[in-house]
């Protein structure tokens, strides 16, 4: 197959992409078509590596309002509202409910995903389910799950089993949530916890870490040195890190430094840190979102996720990547021409960092011939006119596609 005049990541000349048996054999200009050889035009239109869901809930997904809604808006009503929820679990229920919003995501050139599941459940009724989908939309999508304790680790019954247990099924990486555990001191046990199992297990490490206000979370920093001394440094991530920024900049200063050395992730996830904190301020109001700007230009590695959809923590939600960048852009103040055309790398170059994708993502070749074509030249038009994704290949075959959308304005 033939896939001819494409923008290539914003480049200002077209190319085209010749795929055989699933590889991307060849990219060149005027490439000429063999015979036989199935050919499609898309006259000028962005291609882009696949997008990367970096940090997302697939087990809580679309369960807004059951049983209860989050009337607060707080991340901690959203957990007291999912532990009632998660009373109602079934392998059905989660299956429905993910095979659902994966299917949103893959309209939406989403290809790769990172999912938090939660195993502060006895029956670890969702991860079961999530592994036996992993497997069954693996020729579609590329899904890593996180064994993620929800209600805490040591201040959960029968955390540390819980949470070994998940990682002896089939987890991808190990999870945390330092801020949510009773005290400080169960806060730094559990992430010497989860390091550990990491290294046992060889596995990644990805930390729900310091999502509260308080400038006296100090998780990131006990995270940072644990991966540089155990060696894990980027198959570490931090996601999240809110608290970051409530920091004093003499502190952040110091702890820059060791982020540095340390090589871990961060993943900031716009949409649902700008609605879920600052909730206890009255004005001015913080934004809550970490210094995403400060962590690029420090040479720190920095994605973005959607982090929830439409469930107890966000009520919106439908599972694409334009939203989370726009948001970004805008909460984070990065609105410079460049920062803008560039920013599609916080959901390709920079997740597929996050997830130790190694060499084989991206649009080149000998790789899969795996990447979107979006309704527009660059990502700076795709942010600004929302282009829809015209074409999701996987392999070189088409997964899904989609029609530029018409607005008739009937007047002079």
């Amino acid at each position: 197959m033939l896939i001819k005049n494409l923008y290539i990541e914003n480049s200002e000349h077209t190319s085209d992409i010749r795929v055989t048996d699933g590889k991307i054999e060849k990219i060149g200009e005027d490439l000429i078509p063999l015979d036989g050889e199935q050919v499609c035009d898309y006259a000028g239109k962005l291609a882009l590596a696949p997008f990367i869901e970096s940090h997302i809930h697939l087990d809580t997904c679309l369960t807004a309002g059951e049983p209860v809604w989050n009337m607060s808006g707080t991340l901690f009503e959203g957990i007291e509202c999912w532990a009632k929820r998660k009373d109602m679990l079934t392998r059905q229920d989660v299956r429905s409910r993910v095979s659902r919003a994966l299917r949103r995501m893959a309209g939406k050139g989403v290809q790769y995903v990172r999912t938090h599941v939660d195993v502060t459940d006895p029956d670890l009724t969702a991860m079961r389910e999530l592994i036996e989908l992993r497997e069954e939309y693996k020729d579609v999508m590329t899904i890593q799950i996180v064994a993620f304790p929800q209600e805490g680790i040591l201040s959960f019954p029968n955390g540390k089993a819980l949470l070994e247990a998940s990682v002896k099924m089939g987890a991808d990486a190990v999870g945390a949530i330092p801020h949510f555990e009773f005290t400080r001191e169960y806060s730094v046990e559990s992430l010497n916890y989860a390091c550990e199992l990491a290294v046992k297990y060889d596995l990644l490490v990805d930390v729900h870490c310091d999502e509260i206000d308080d400038e006296a979370s100090r998780g990131l920093e006990t995270l940072a040195a644990r991966a540089l001394e155990t060696g894990l440094k980027n198959r570490v991530t931090a996601s999240h890190t809110t608290a970051m920024h409530s920091y004093n900049n003499a502190y952040v200063a110091r702890l820059m430094r060791l982020i540095k050395m340390s090589g871990i992730n961060f993943v900031s996830n716009p949409l649902v840190n700008t609605h879920l904190q600052g909730r206890m301020d009255t004005y001015p109001k913080r934004r809550g979102v970490t210094r995403v700007k400060e962590l690029t230009q420090a040479g720190v590695n920095v994605s973005f996720g959607h982090d929830d959809m439409f469930d107890p923590w966000y009520p919106l939600g439908a599972g694409g990547m334009r939203d989370v960048v726009f948001m970004g852009l805008h909460v984070c103040q990065m609105m410079g021409y460049e920062d803008i055309i560039n920013s599609y790398r916080f959901i390709c170059q920079n997740a597929a960092k996050t997830l130790n994708l190694g060499d084989g993502y991206g649009i080149r070749e000998g790789n899969d011939a795996n990447f979107i074509v979006l309704d527009a030249k660059n990502w700076y038009d795709c942010l600004n006119n929302d282009a829809v994704v015209l074409g999701s290949y996987r392999k070189g075959k088409l997964i899904s596609r989609g029609e530029p959308s018409k607005t008739e304005v009937n007047f002079a």
